[in-house]
């Protein structure tokens, strides 16, 4: 419990740190701040590892594209894949919520780095113009767009259909699809506690090539990626 306690409270104090020494950059180029997001995916596994005895492997790395225009569509069972995945990744663009956007510093920070918002279940100037936004920052910047296509966070054991937004930009992007399977729900639990001496495995997974069906791709990668689960969790 003690150990739980203080891994909390050096994580949380950490990124919090992170942020206010990164503030002077969100006047400065874009990379450095997405600098800092690199330092929060390392600060994050090393958090882990010390105060928790939990360890990180990343599998299949060699499957991340070199020279090729891809998007990530990844599980989503915690606050560790949203920090972790920077540091194996180059300076990911995340799709997200519009609201954490408001949120003072950290939606400052989510802005600079170029994030992208949609307001769920809405009609709006926004969400309308919103696959336009996604092929223009990865056209003009390279870098690749992550989605979480369960869209929320869920339990390992919740294995929902994934929702046909990811499809969508599949379609509207014609980019191959890199599919990460992962198990940080057995540390780091949407609800429940914290658990430690354990091992959180990120799977990157064979690409999926552009041009498929949009309801074949989805079926794909919902199967490719709860098989993956069901050998790492």
């Amino acid at each position: 419990m003690i150990r739980k306690i203080i891994f909390k409270i050096f994580f949380y104090t950490g990124v919090i740190s992170i942020f206010i020494i990164f503030l002077p950059a969100l006047i400065l180029p874009q990379k450095i701040v997405l600098v800092g997001g690199k330092i929060l995916g390392y600060w994050i596994k090393f958090c882990l590892n010390f105060f928790l005895s939990v360890k990180v492997e990343v599998k299949g790395i060699e499957n991340i594209p070199k020279n090729s225009n891809f998007f990530i569509a990844s599980l989503h069972q915690s606050l560790f894949e949203t920090f972790f995945l920077q540091a194996i990744f180059n300076y990911p663009v995340f799709i997200l919520k519009k609201e954490l956007l408001k949120i003072p510093i950290f939606g400052w920070h989510l802005k600079k780095i170029g994030s992208i918002s949609i307001d769920r279940d809405k009609i709006s100037k926004e969400n309308l113009g919103f696959y336009e936004k996604i092929i223009s920052i990865t056209n003009n910047t390279k870098r690749p767009v992550i989605i979480f296509p369960q869209a929320t966070r869920t339990q390992i054991d919740d294995k929902q259909p994934f929702k046909k937004g990811v499809s969508k930009i599949y379609e509207k992007l014609n980019f191959i699809c890199v599919p990460i399977a992962l198990n940080s729900g057995i540390v780091w639990p949407k609800s429940g506690k914290l658990n430690s001496n354990k091992t959180i495995t990120v799977s990157v997974l064979e690409h999926i090539p552009a041009g498929l069906d949009s309801d074949e791709f989805l079926k794909k990668l919902e199967s490719v990626l709860y098989s993956e689960l069901e050998k790492i969790r």
